[in-house]
């Protein structure tokens, strides 16, 4: 009898420790499934199966109540890995927490956006400065630049919900995994095994090209709004050019925007109160509207810049990427898209025709140009400083792109790292940023049309950014 019982106890020790030993390894498991390790065999995936089994068995008071006790200290002193062996998937694919970065830290979390806050960015990127040029596109347009109004609200709503798509894939289990960051990546995928880095290249140029296209236009706008404010001052558009220019070269030493972002909702505010004024105007001489001045036909030779100044003034796809990666629900990004243009679509239609109704065929480039001289001066100012506020943005985004394509990167750049190892911008640096903002003077005095460098830019980089690439990507990776 005596021996009968000590085989017993002998048996239950036995299959106890085995148990154990199977719940390490499912603690081991767990752990490894939590960082993303997939098991490396099937026997392996087996093994971490009957793991399981066992420690079900064990956790449903199987065993004798001494090596219970002895489970929960284990518990005590391992909890959190039984927490993660809850979690593990036995296909080998369970879920990696968020709060881990690869060498095991937790991972501060960045503060994320609202759709609504979104919607206002990209409010900013499509109702900017620029439609001050539509009602001169209507001008050489007439009811077809309408017509692209609209449709160029449609194509490109639709091109930046194809290019987010492109930042996905879908795992084993059929579900939508971010596994690209930036325009950029897209671009790279694109031309991969052969070409891995030229998709970027590419759209980095073309990034580089718009925005300090959109810092000449800045300061172009800022010279024709002042003389046309000013007319009897001794003053060409060409000197307030400079002296604008003058006023922005504190943007070469920016750091961040954290200054910058604080004023740009006044100045978006400032901007839609200006919008408002001009539609009031407008609607005050609405019994002069020249209904007869809209044209059936186009003007062959001046219409493609009608073209350009439309698609550049919906160019929102490069911000796009970034902007769905810090938003709280990107799953409504779609719908922040859709509300967004079309909003947009029926205010610039409205303040195109609007204008281009009250002064017909004397419509100028810049619509403020057409205001009465005490309205003018007034509205004018507040464009001005719109603008030079505004400057800092393209330019500092710019600015990154230029230093990361041709000056950091981990020493895989061209030319050595602007910044000192205390993280200083080095005196060459500041320079290279100073020529800069003086290029962008040169071409504006160069070229002081406004309406001519808006079409050229959005012929350019703007047709390309939003209609083709999106679209080619998207039958690439899709």
């Amino acid at each position: 009898m005596a021996h009968l019982i000590r085989h017993k106890i002998t048996n239950k020790l036995t299959n106890a420790a085995h148990t154990m030993s199977h719940t390490s390894q499912a603690k081991v498991s767990g752990m490894f499934a939590r960082l993303g390790f997939q098991a490396a065999t099937d026997e392996e995936g087996l093994g971490f199966a009957e793991c399981d089994d066992l420690d079900y068995d064990y956790r449903q008071g199987t065993q004798m109540d001494v090596l219970e006790r002895e489970e929960e200290g284990g518990h005590m002193e391992g909890d959190g890995e039984l927490e993660g062996d809850s979690h593990y998937q036995r296909d080998s694919n369970g879920p990696r927490p968020s709060s881990l970065k690869t060498g095991g830290s937790l991972e501060e979390e960045k503060p994320k956006i609202t759709s609504w806050e979104a919607g206002w960015n990209v409010t900013n990127a499509i109702q900017g400065m620029f439609v001050l040029g539509l009602p001169y596109a209507i001008l050489h347009g007439g009811y077809l630049g309408l017509f692209l109004i609209i449709f160029a609200a449609v194509v490109c709503c639709y091109t930046g919900k194809i290019l987010i798509a492109c930042l996905y894939e879908e795992n084993e289990d059929g579900i939508k995994v971010r596994v690209r960051d930036s325009y950029v990546d897209i671009a790279n995928a694109c031309c991969v095994p052969r070409y891995p880095r030229l998709g970027g290249h590419i759209v980095n140029v073309a990034q580089i090209i718009e925005l300090i296209m959109t810092c000449i236009l800045y300061v172009v706008v800022s010279g024709s709004l002042m003389y046309n404010s000013f007319p009897g001052f001794p003053v060409s558009q060409k000197a307030w050019s400079v002296l604008a220019t003058v006023a922005l070269l504190p943007c070469a030493f920016l750091k961040n925007l954290k200054a910058v972002s604080k004023l740009s909702f006044l100045c978006t505010l400032a901007h839609f109160v200006i919008n408002i004024l001009v539609i009031a105007y407008c609607l005050s001489r609405a019994r002069e509207w020249a209904w007869e001045k809209v044209k059936f036909y186009i003007d062959v030779k001046k219409f493609p810049i009608s073209i350009g100044i439309i698609v550049f003034s919906y160019t929102s796809q490069i911000f796009l990427p970034s902007l769905e990666g810090n938003m709280q629900k990107p799953s409504e990004f779609h719908c922040m898209m859709e509300w967004t243009h079309i909003a947009a679509c029926v205010l610039k239609g409205l303040f195109a025709l609007v204008a281009y109704l009250t002064w017909a065929d004397a419509t100028k480039e810049v619509i403020t140009d057409n205001l009465p001289a005490t309205i003018r001066a007034v509205v004018n100012l507040f464009l001005v400083a719109k603008a030079l506020l505004s400057y800092s943005l393209p330019f500092f985004a710019a600015v990154e792109v230029l230093e990361k394509s041709l000056f950091q990167d981990g020493g895989r750049t061209p030319f050595p790292d602007c910044y000192s190892p205390a993280g200083t911008l080095k005196s060459w640096g500041l320079s290279l940023r100073v020529g800069l903002v003086v290029f962008t003077l040169l071409m504006a005095v160069f070229v002081p049309h406004f309406a001519l460098l808006m079409g050229l830019t959005g012929s350019l980089t703007g047709a390309g950014l939003c209609f083709l690439l999106p679209s080619l990507f998207h039958l690439k990776l899709q």
